[in-house]
């Protein structure tokens, strides 16, 4: 099995010394038919409270829980998340995180993940939403074995639109990578600040407040499944889909995060019966 690793965290600083620091640790392994969440651990506010098996043995679902709601400036949390060979694990989020505003201090949220040989991962919060003054990291880091497979999904909205809230200042610096055995498949950097030109800017969010990505990666990801994907369009805003040697990646850039999560949904229901050779199966929880 892949080793847990170590928390990521140096020493906090005298302004992080008054945040949450919260470290989650899950395990999983496939034993006969079943995946188990065999080992967990957590320091903080950051739990798993027990494994799902809403489709039958073979796919172990889990909801991280964040019991405070939100990141606020200072706060440092990191979930480590390990598969074991042919393990099957969902990961998804109770409801939509959020990125609060920041007097100054730097919030970080750092996503590790090891996904051992033939196993899948489906690593699929909702969607956060960044306070106008919210100051933030988010990595996320994936590393496959031979043989597996993750799909994976990240959806952002700059200020609270209902509110009629613009990201007007602060910023959110976002790093994920992805590699196969030690080789990259996948490496993306990027900051968004408040009321800065990328807000407006054509090439980049164009004056829309919700941006995703979806990541598939796994030897099926071949044109034929990219042109089943291309099929699916966003019923609001823009989306486009485009396939690497092994990773398909869908962007999605619009108005509001509802027709992005519609689309992304669509989109896993075409890559989960290529992928785990099943169907689709929506968590309970973004229905309540």
């Amino acid at each position: 099995m892949n080793a847990v690793r170590e928390s990521p965290f140096a020493p906090p600083s005298a302004a992080q010394a008054a945040g949450w620091r919260a470290d989650l640790r899950l395990e999983f392994e496939r034993r006969g038919e079943r995946t188990v969440l065999a080992r967990r651990s957590h320091v903080g506010p950051l739990v798993v409270q027990k494994a799902l098996y809403p489709e039958g043995d073979a796919v172990c679902h889990a909801i991280v829980v964040h019991p405070p709601a939100g990141i606020a400036g200072g706060d440092a949390l990191a979930v480590t998340v390990a598969l074991g060979p042919d393990a099957h694990a969902l990961l998804t989020t109770p409801g939509a995180g959020k990125w609060y505003r920041s007097a100054g201090p730097r919030a970080r949220l750092v996503q590790t993940i090891a996904v051992g040989a033939g196993a899948l991962c489906e690593w699929l919060p909702q969607e956060s939403i960044v306070f106008d003054a919210a100051r933030g990291e988010l990595v996320t880091e994936v590393s496959l074995a031979p043989g597996a497979r993750y799909i994976g999904a990240e959806m952002l909205c700059f200020g609270r639109t209902g509110a009629g809230e613009r990201f007007a200042s602060g910023e959110l610096a976002l790093a994920t990578r992805i590699t196969r055995d030690g080789a990259p498949l996948w490496l993306e950097r990027g900051r968004v600040e408040g009321g800065g030109p990328l807000l407006d800017a054509p090439v980049a969010l164009a004056g829309e407040p919700v941006c995703g990505t979806l990541v598939a990666v796994a030897p099926e990801c071949d044109a034929a499944l990219l042109a089943a994907c291309r099929e699916e369009v966003p019923a609001a805003g823009r989306g486009a889909v485009t396939l690497l040697p092994g990773v398909l990646v869908a962007r999605y850039l619009g108005p509001a995060c509802e027709p992005g999560r519609d689309w992304f949904v669509r989109l896993w229901a075409r890559l989960r019966p290529a992928l785990a050779g099943r169907a689709m199966n929506v968590p309970r929880i973004w229905k309540t």
